[in-house]
């Protein structure tokens, strides 16, 4: 089979000045599309700014023969998401693909967690999101076309202690591919999700020598075809690290009816409830509701 070819089509990839972004734009790059390369160019926590790691990401590309240009707008804020699209489309012309890569850690037990550590992980993480994805929709909209791969993680999904910011702010990531998922289907806009492995600036110092297995290269693939027109899916959620692609999802296990429920029934019945054999996979929350209905009879 022919391999995937982006020629023409013009991607924002947030936090591409290093890691798992800078691997996304190279590779898309090189398959012919058209880069705008963002990143705020701060430290892991934020805090920050230089304008170097983007534009290093922009002169590889443009070495080998691709387009990009560089941003350095900050995610966090309606204004810097707004101008991150607009660089897209003062450059290109247009925006097919949004790769909501960019982040940042402030890790602390929860109870020794502060607003300062709270608020702007969520900031550019889950609001980031919003702020780069909300300018571009209408356009995606416009042209009937459009490719959106968000970034959560295992943190999230499965929880990490010291995380709770972090971990609320990508489980929230995955509510916002759903929803995005289920709005953009009439207009051909695919939104997807991963949830990488791999070392980064940001991991490197918790696994150590664990993770030279992880490279983000082995992530990138996953993205790559996420983002590209033949993607036949839509709203799902792929673990991704280290050469592995695994789906992940949520299940609803059959469970225990009664009309008259009491607590007691649920405590008597509790393993029932639980038990995870027989569960079903709601494509939406109609789906989910009508599993409530089915049970009703």
């Amino acid at each position: 089979m022919a391999d995937l070819g982006f020629d023409g089509k013009v991607a924002i990839i947030t936090g591409a000045g290093g890691g798992l972004g800078r691997s996304h734009a190279l590779d898309l790059a090189k398959r012919g599309a058209l880069i705008v390369v963002n990143d705020l160019g701060g430290s892991s926590d934020g805090t920050g700014h230089s304008e170097t790691a983007a534009q290093k990401v922009v002169d590889e590309i443009k070495a080998a023969g691709g387009e990009a240009v560089a941003n350095y707008d900050s995610v966090a804020t309606p204004e810097g998401g707004a101008n991150i699209v607009k660089t897209a489309v003062d450059s290109f012309g247009r925006i097919d693909i949004i790769i909501n890569n960019a982040g940042i850690l402030r890790d602390t037990s929860f109870k020794n967690m502060t607003p300062d550590q709270v608020n702007p992980v969520l900031d550019v993480h889950l609001r980031g999101a919003f702020y780069v994805t909300q300018p571009a929709w209408q356009i995606m909209r416009d042209q009937g076309y459009g490719r959106i791969v968000n970034t959560s993680s295992g943190a999230g999904i499965f929880g990490n202690f010291g995380q709770a910011n972090y971990g609320a702010a990508k489980m929230g990531l995955v509510g916002l591919t759903r929803v995005l998922a289920i709005e953009g289907a009439k207009h051909n806009i695919k939104v997807n999700c991963i949830a990488p492995v791999a070392k980064t600036r940001m991991t490197e110092e918790l696994f150590g020598d664990a993770m030279d297995k992880l490279s983000p290269e082995l992530v990138t693939p996953t993205v790559t075809f996420l983002a590209h027109e033949d993607c036949p899916v839509s709203g799902e959620v792929y673990s991704v690290g280290g050469g592995r692609v695994a789906r992940i999802f949520v299940g609803v296990t059959p469970g225990h009816y009664q009309e008259d429920l009491t607590p007691e029934a649920v405590r008597d019945n509790f393993d029932k409830i639980r038990d995870e054999s027989g569960y079903e996979v709601p494509g939406n929350l109609n789906e989910e509701m009508m599993l409530a209905f089915k049970a009703m009879g």
